[in-house]
């Protein structure tokens, strides 16, 4: 057993989706949650500025004690996953592997498309995973660049914002049977999502499918929390607006949420 808790890294609040999860499949888990709002967002950035930023999220999360680190975010675990797993001593997980492998499960029809960051998307890491792991996939892949700022503002149900979402996946509309939410913002955006790809399109939500890694390690390496441990301390830090932070987060986690603003 290990009582310390699990850190979650994201360039904002799209982490969140991957929290809410954690919770519901493990609930006497605790967490440590670092947002970089006030930098986001990550995806236009060049990949070394993301590399700075995301050691500057993970050695913060290092000063909370925690167990493991999950890289809550697609275009940080793009950049540079493998070397803050390489670099660390705890487990570290990415979001994209999870994401990638269940793409492959649920298509029907070998279509599958990819809506990220513009850094996610040209990396072309879904697709390079996809291959990997079933080489007859057809991967379509479109970077969708205006959703992240809409989330971090809490425009979730405007008219803008379903404008905008209609407007840039229309591309994809019709192409694929299957589309990964390759951001873990973009779940904040599934219904307006969902009605646009259509019903029958299955969609991916990248940090969901991340937590049964989560739960997968930490059976492998024995460090769950005792269920005997019944009080937990969610903390929640973000490098912007703290009482936007908790508004999101509350709405999306539905819990009371103590949110601490934190200079990088």
């Amino acid at each position: 057993m290990d009582n310390r808790p699990i850190g979650f890294l994201d360039s904002g609040v799209g982490g969140l989706t991957v929290v809410r999860e954690l919770i519901r499949q493990l609930p006497h888990e605790e967490v440590v949650y670092i947002g970089d709002s006030a930098r986001a967002p990550y995806g236009p950035r060049p990949a070394e500025q993301i590399r700075d930023y995301t050691w500057q999220l993970v050695n913060f999360l290092l000063t909370k004690d925690v167990k493991m680190i999950v890289i809550a975010c697609n275009t940080a675990t793009a950049v540079v996953w493998e070397e803050v797993k390489a670099k660390l001593d705890i487990p570290v997980l990415g979001v994209i592997l999870p994401g990638a492998s269940a793409a492959i499960k649920s298509t029907t029809g070998g279509k599958i498309g990819v809506i990220g960051t513009p850094m996610t998307v040209q990396s072309d890491i879904y697709r390079k995973k996809i291959e990997v792991l079933s080489p007859e996939m057809e991967v379509q892949s479109l970077a969708c660049p205006k959703f992240v700022p809409l989330v971090e503002s809490n425009e979730l149900q405007s008219s803008l914002t379903k404008k905008v979402v209609y407007e840039t996946l229309h591309p994809l509309a019709g192409k694929v049977d299957t589309l990964v939410l390759g951001c873990t913002h973009y779940p904040l955006l599934r219904p307006i999502i969902q009605n646009m790809m259509g019903p029958s399109v299955k969609l991916i939500d990248s940090g969901a499918e991340c937590v049964r890694d989560i739960s997968v390690l930490l059976n492998y390496f024995e460090i769950n929390r005792s269920r005997d441990k019944h009080e937990l301390n969610h903390r929640f830090y973000t490098t912007a607006n703290a009482k936007r932070f908790a508004e999101i987060a509350e709405n999306w986690l539905n819990l009371k949420v103590n949110v601490e603003h934190v200079t990088l």
